[in-house]
């Protein structure tokens, strides 16, 4: 007797219930309805302002106003990025501006006093950065001070320190050429154009991957059509802002030519990619969103909480130092102003509009970027306008309470559909 074998071919199985184009739209409007609005607040305040100061002011929307919409609001936003980790666990950083200041300051006196070369003076600023951070989430975490009070003594020690550093509050040039470069020199066209293409491609390459990864494990996974659409977006969004960054801004490009994306966009790209990566596909990103959201079920899942407390503090103070470098570059000096008067303010601000929740547990990076966007166009439009102070000022504080309206509201709305 015979026993015949039937072979079976099997092929993957595509996954049950995936999403079309049209229940990804229901879905995200559900989402929106239930409270959970993201960055579009942001995204639609930038249109409308954009859309406000171009009626008014025609240069507005020239490409020389466009690179100095970069300029200004970088070291804002650098530091924003950093405050984001530390909002995400409903904590706060007051200290961040003049802890950037004491970081320039540091950098400043090493290059020009000390006679240090820029490479180590530029360590040491970003090392006294994360010492910063250090003793700050020190004294949140394992004594036991509210971060309030420790960071807003450290907004008053720090300017004693910095006028120490600087010996009273002169001004102390910054003349390394690499440090300067950061905020007054343009990247050559094709380098612009060479990053740009770049960035698309690893973007579309990691997002295909993953679509086809999960496709092929039966994974419920966003619609192919969708994924095209983001990676479509995001080449003509970084091809539009390279193609006017190219165009000459020059007044007279026969005695000298300014075209070329600035330096300090590649590098808040860079920190971008990679505060993106550190929050949401390592365990510890997920550990800060953990943390964030409910401590006590953190702790019992076995997360470092205190570990994870200090840790945000050394990322923001970190990323304060990079923005005071940032500064230092943009006005080849440093002075007892560096760090203070509104930078702390702008750039908490920065990631409450873009969208990071003041309540913890819920923010990305990309926020600080989004609502340093905003800043810097209101800052930018009102001084085209030659607005006073007083209304630069009232302006942006209206802005910044109605994204913490927005914000709570959302909350409320998510908690009463059970979103929460």
């Amino acid at each position: 007797m015979t026993t015949r074998t039937k072979t079976v071919h099997t092929e993957p199985v595509a996954a049950v219930g995936q999403p079309t184009l049209g229940g990804h739209v229901q879905s995200y409007l559900a989402r929106l309805r239930g409270g959970d609005m993201g960055a579009l607040p942001a995204i639609l305040g930038l249109v409308v302002l954009c859309a406000f100061f171009s009626v008014l002011r025609p240069n507005f929307l020239t490409a020389g106003n466009f690179a100095n919409l970069f300029t200004q609001g970088a070291a804002v936003v650098l530091i924003a990025m950093g405050l984001v980790f530390v909002l995400l666990l409903g904590e706060i950083d007051l200290s961040a501006g003049f802890a950037s200041g004491v970081c320039a300051a540091v950098l400043a006196n090493l290059l020009t006093i000390q006679g240090y070369p820029w490479y180590v003076a530029t360590l040491a600023a970003l090392g006294t950065g994360a010492l910063i951070g250090l003793a700050l989430g020190f004294l949140v975490t394992k004594v036991g001070i509210p971060s309030f009070v420790v960071t807003l003594a450290g907004f008053l020690a720090f300017q004693g320190v910095m006028l120490m550093l600087i010996k009273g509050g002169t001004s102390v040039p910054v003349q390394a050429e690499p440090i300067v470069a950061i905020e007054n020199n343009n990247l050559p066209p094709l380098a612009g154009w060479l990053l740009a293409a770049a960035a698309v491609t690893g973007y579309a390459a990691s997002q295909l991957l993953r679509y086809r990864n999960r496709s092929v494990r039966g994974l419920v996974t966003d619609p192919l059509s969708v994924v095209l659409v983001r990676i479509g977006t995001l080449a003509g969004g970084v091809g539009g802002t390279v193609y006017v960054l190219n165009l000459e801004r020059s007044l007279n490009s026969l005695i000298s030519s300014n075209r070329g994306m600035p330096v300090v966009v590649p590098l808040i790209a860079m920190l971008l990619v990679a505060l993106t990566f550190v929050l949401s596909r390592t365990a510890y990103g997920r550990h800060v969103y953990a943390v964030g959201g409910n401590r006590e079920a953190a702790r019992r899942a076995g997360i470092s909480i205190d570990r994870i407390r200090i840790s945000v503090f050394v990322v923001c103070s970190s990323m304060a130092a990079v923005g005071g470098v940032v500064a230092a570059s943009r006005f080849s000096s440093v002075d007892a102003n560096t760090g203070g008067s509104d930078v702390l303010l702008y750039a908490v601000g920065a990631a409450v509009i873009g969208g990071t929740s003041l309540f913890g547990g819920k923010g990305r990076v990309v926020d600080a970027v989004l609502g340093g966007a905003v800043v810097a166009v209101i800052d930018n439009g009102m001084g085209l306008m030659n607005a006073s102070s007083g209304v630069k000022y009232l302006f942006t504080g209206l802005v910044l309470l109605l994204a913490a309206g927005v914000d709570a509201l959302s909350r409320r709305r998510a908690v009463a559909t059970g979103n929460r």
